[in-house]
């Protein structure tokens, strides 16, 4: 197989390379990245001829219509995905999330080459924190920023083009990610390197917020699932029963840090701050007979902890620019 994957040097994108170079060596990977401050090189380090870098724009229709016209199958994973940075300034994620899954359905069209598009559950907006409902696959859509507005209409085009068109597509909603890779200006890493730098821990609001965890390869295990089995049309959810407010999630990270509990700063919260999210991925476990491997959502945060540690040569570089943006806002 040859697979093109958008986003191949960002956060679950390089995740998702490496696994598959790991786990499907008869896989040709060609990686499409724009390597804005999101993308990296060094995330696809090691990894030889095995993958291919293309440096580019996902919406440059040219381009991705040659790329798509080698592959067999399309993984998109290339977003603009910081809110606090959509709320500042939405073009460039009408530009990447709207435009850009546009160019690649155009191209998956005229070529009929298989794709599955990766996207998150903030299109479906928020749940109370004492609602006991979850997302499922027939939740209506009711996102709140700029970001997961553009998401959701990525999702909406993707749903058409399979219905007008017949474009073998498939798509997939995940809850929050972490792991190895994730760019330090994110919630658990940002926290990881502060408290790796002896610096206190900062938590919007009160922290009664509530996201849904899962880790990054649990995740990509389930593309995996969904792109060799899943149903062309098919909406799949993906979770990890990992709900979490954010004020437990920083707690852990200290009592792992050694510090006490209550180390860490309040810091104004953030403009239209969804409240709650959580996943039932039922139909994904049931009829593709996917789960996660990290049930336990200490273990691993401790071993991207460990990460982390081991690799400050990746993340040091941008950590001093992403405090500075912090700063401006009030967030430092």
């Amino acid at each position: 197989m040859r697979l093109l994957v958008t986003g191949g040097a960002g956060f679950i994108g390089a995740n998702f390379v490496h696994q598959s170079v790991a786990e499907h060596p008869e896989v040709e990977v060609t990686v499409l990245d724009k390597l804005t401050y999101a993308g990296n090189r060094a995330s696809l380090a090691g990894l030889g001829d095995a993958v291919t870098l293309v440096e580019g724009d996902v919406a440059d229709g040219a381009l991705v219509d040659r790329l798509v016209a080698e592959a067999d199958a399309v993984v998109h994973f290339a977003a603009e995905s910081h809110n606090d940075n959509s709320l500042a300034d939405p073009w460039p994620f009408v530009q990447t999330n709207l435009i850009g899954t546009y160019a690649l359905l155009e191209a998956v069209r005229k070529h009929d080459v298989r794709y599955h598009h990766v996207s998150t559950d903030e299109v479906y907006g928020d749940l109370e924190l004492d609602d006991p409902q979850r997302f499922t696959e027939r939740t209506p859509y009711n996102p709140s920023s700029p970001y997961s507005s553009t998401k959701a209409g990525s999702d909406l085009l993707v749903r058409a083009w399979v219905r007008s068109f017949g474009v073998r597509a498939t798509i997939s909603n995940c809850s929050n990610n972490y792991g190895p890779f994730q760019h330090v200006e994110k919630f658990i890493p940002r926290q990881v390197t502060n408290l790796i730098d002896g610096v206190r821990p900062k938590l919007y609001g009160a922290g009664a917020n509530v996201r849904d965890w899962i880790h990054v390869e649990d995740h990509n295990a389930a593309v995996w699932r969904v792109l060799a089995d899943g149903r062309i049309g098919q909406t799949y959810l993906i979770g990890a029963d990992g709900e979490r407010s954010n004020l437990e999630v920083v707690r852990a990270l200290l009592e792992i840090f050694g510090r006490d509990a209550d180390d860490f700063d309040h810091v104004s919260d953030r403009p239209g701050h969804d409240l709650r999210y959580a996943i039932d991925s039922t139909l994904l476990r049931t009829e593709l007979g996917w789960s996660p491997r990290y049930t336990d959502f200490r273990s691993g945060l401790e071993a991207t902890v460990a990460w982390y540690r081991e690799h400050e040569d990746w993340w040091r570089p941008a950590k001093a620019r992403v405090e500075a943006a912090y700063a401006v806002t009030g967030q430092a």
